[in-house]
């Protein structure tokens, strides 16, 4: 089966190029990759944030975390997923004030 993956990079949702998106002061990002337009499912969690976001996962908690499971969750680029049945990957994208915006994108198979 084909795969895709999103790549996260920058302050803002990039609507000019498929599976891109910028996401700046970003604490952490989600993606749905068989999004439905009814619900989000978050199918892939990544943790970026400032200020060693390891140490306050960690503390958060209250347990020791893999490091190389870690390294997988604190990333700017999702792990490979097949290509959706919906045709359709939303990313949800949430800041360290809390706001959050979610960019539907259409994923080429048809």
């Amino acid at each position: 089966m084909a795969q895709a993956e999103c790549l996260a990079n920058g302050p803002h949702v990039d609507g000019r190029r498929p599976l891109h998106l910028n996401v700046g002061d970003t604490d952490c990002w989600f993606s749905d990759t068989d999004y439905n337009e009814e619900s989000f499912f978050v199918r892939h969690a990544y943790f970026l944030g400032a200020n060693d976001p390891y140490k306050a996962f960690k503390t958060t908690l209250k347990a020791e975390i893999n490091e190389e499971g870690w390294t997988a969750l604190n990333n700017d680029t999702s792990r490979p997923f097949n290509k959706p049945e919906s045709y359709r990957t939303a990313v949800k994208v949430i800041n360290h004030l809390g706001d959050e915006v979610m960019k539907v994108f259409r994923v080429d198979g048809r």
